[in-house]
């Protein structure tokens, strides 16, 4: 078994309110200074800059994972992670039709880029992508598995869009393996409060600039091949999953 650095929920500037420098390229540069070795790109409701974000990783050495934050139509958000590329792709261009499309304010929420590995812009969404979708939390586990991805409800501690400030409690279903808790000393707090025993605890940052991003403080334990980024997901997946 080895340790590895991990920080599964971060945004390029393709989310609105992430800030321009937050390139996939640059993402992948700071995790790489930072010693992060597994990074998930998890922009809100959308999967497009994980093809350069790929590209950039495989550049600096580390482990990318493709993902999105989805927010559910109770307004919670979500962090879904596929072992894939292209299965994160798929659910991408299936999440467009759950979309409720409404114009992005700029001067307001900022440019939603697309960018390439080069950090060259080659796109932009013009709908405004953290909004609620038509997806309910009950439906979103089910959903996403079919795509070859896991979800789990992301900053459990924090009033924003997470699932206890929205719902006042940590619901018995869905049954998540995992949650995500984005202040590491609330752990005690919120494990004496809901029931987290059978779950993995997930510490990330949910960056939307490059200083936001964790510093090598968290890691998880895999029986895998550091140089092999298709064997660390693998693992990644297994744990996730508790399989």
């Amino acid at each position: 078994m080895m340790r590895f650095t991990y920080d599964l929920h971060n945004h390029s500037c393709l989310s609105p309110c992430a800030d321009n420098d937050n390139t996939p390229n640059n993402i992948a540069g700071m995790a790489y200074l930072s010693g992060i070795k597994i990074v998930a790109l998890t922009d809100h409701n959308t999967a497009k800059n994980c093809p350069a974000f790929f590209e950039a990783a495989k550049r600096y050495g580390i482990i990318p994972v493709a993902g999105l934050e989805l927010t559910t139509s109770e307004d919670i958000h979500l962090v879904c992670l596929f072992e894939e590329l292209d299965s994160a792709l798929k659910f991408d261009e299936y999440l467009q039709k759950r979309r409720v499309l409404i114009k992005n304010r700029t001067d307001i929420f900022g440019d939603q880029l697309i960018i390439n590995s080069e950090d060259e812009v080659i796109g932009h969404d013009e709908y405004l992508l953290s909004n609620a979708t038509t997806i309910s939390y009950d439906e979103a586990p089910k959903l996403v598995c079919e795509f070859g991805g896991v979800c789990y409800p992301a900053h459990i501690d924090r009033d924003a869009n997470g699932v206890i400030a929205i719902l006042g409690t940590l619901p018995e279903s869905p049954d998540f393996c995992c949650v995500e808790i984005h202040s590491k000393d609330k752990i005690p707090e919120f494990k004496e409060k809901y029931d987290l025993s059978d779950k993995l605890i997930i510490i990330s940052s949910d960056s939307h600039y490059l200083t936001d991003i964790n510093e090598p403080d968290n890691f998880l334990e895999l029986d895998a091949d550091p140089d092999s980024p298709e064997e660390v997901r693998r693992e990644l997946f297994k744990l996730i999953n508790k399989i």
